[in-house]
């Protein structure tokens, strides 16, 4: 069957894992469409985005949560797209609704690079005019990641918060959601980056990532920060940058022990992807243009491979889009 959909179409296209792998084990793929149930939506995807989750899924790095489900294993945890139809109970949406949304991809469905999702309607909300489809696919995964970290650390106004990997998709999106909450910033980049990393994200301070980030933010902060962001998952060695007591969010799931009482948080999107508050508030901050949705390249879904040759290389700023 063609992925034209009606409410008897069974199957749609999909970038697949046909095994675990290299990126050579991305194929376009037929996969089931889920029945439309009560307090579902159903989307025509235009454009689903490429994170670095992405490729531990293909790798095999999360193979234990895709266990009870048959391959192939379709990749992807944010897509903007038109609504086709919605369920019951479903009030906030309407068919030809442009939307982005939030998918897990550890479902039987799978996740969001997929021309047509089946996702609950609580994790959609509708994207505001003249914000385009393929830039408010960039939003929903790292935003509500961003968004999630900052009320864990629960940095008051006027407190200071240091994010290392404020290059990188994550990191920019939550300095500037810091920002807006009057969190005083103190962003990592490399020296050729560190202009533009202030200028994106509204940094009070950018210091040089790497060996000695902890000290170099210390520095600026004698009594340390309140706590750090730790994006680029460098681990321990960033605790000497917060004070006593402060918090140390981790986006990785590390279990590292911590030290002078500082509060280790382990992250988990998981916890937000039905947030429909949260995901319209990203939808309209970045309509607003106060939160950037920043394309960094496109691909057709039969260059999915291609897609995630460039993640693994490093040095995307913003995201990669799969647009079908």
């Amino acid at each position: 069957m063609t992925d034209d959909i009606t409410n008897t179409t069974t199957t749609t296209r999909a970038v697949g894992i046909t095994a675990f792998g290299g990126p050579e084990v991305l194929a376009v793929v037929q996969r089931p469409v889920p029945a439309l149930e009560p307090g579902d939506v159903r989307i025509r995807v235009r454009a689903a985005t490429v994170n670095p989750v992405d490729l531990l899924v293909r790798e095999g790095g999360r193979a234990a949560a895709l266990e009870p489900f048959d391959a192939p294993y379709v990749p992807g945890m944010d897509a903007a797209g038109t609504v086709e139809a919605v369920g019951e109970d479903v009030a906030h949406l309407a068919v030809g609704d442009p939307v982005m949304a939030a998918v897990s991809p550890f479902r039987a469905a799978g996740g969001a690079q997929s021309a047509v999702l089946v996702v609950p309607a609580a994790a959609a909300v509708r994207v505001p005019g003249g914000l385009a489809l393929e830039a408010a696919a960039t939003l929903p995964m790292n935003g509500l990641t961003a968004l999630e970290a900052l009320d864990m650390l629960d940095v008051p106004a006027g407190g200071t918060l240091a994010i290392t990997g404020a290059t990188g998709w994550l990191g920019t999106l939550a300095a500037v959601l810091a920002k807006g909450r009057g969190v005083r910033v103190i962003a990592d980049a490399p020296a050729a980056e560190r202009d533009r990393v202030r200028a994106a994200t509204g940094a009070d301070d950018v210091v040089q990532r790497g060996e000695g980030v902890a000290e170099r933010i210390r520095a600026l902060r004698p009594d340390g920060v309140d706590a750090v962001l730790d994006a680029a998952a460098v681990g321990p060695a960033v605790l000497g940058a917060i004070r006593d007591g402060g918090g140390w969010a981790v986006v990785r799931q590390q279990q590292d022990p911590t030290e002078r009482g500082i509060v280790r948080h382990n992250v988990s999107v998981a916890r937000r992807l039905q947030d429909t508050g949260a995901l319209r508030a990203l939808a309209d901050g970045a309509a607003a243009g106060e939160l950037p949705a920043t394309v960094a390249a496109t691909y057709p879904p039969e260059a999915a491979a291609e897609a995630h040759r460039r993640q693994e290389a490093g040095g995307v700023r913003g995201r990669l889009v799969i647009v079908f």
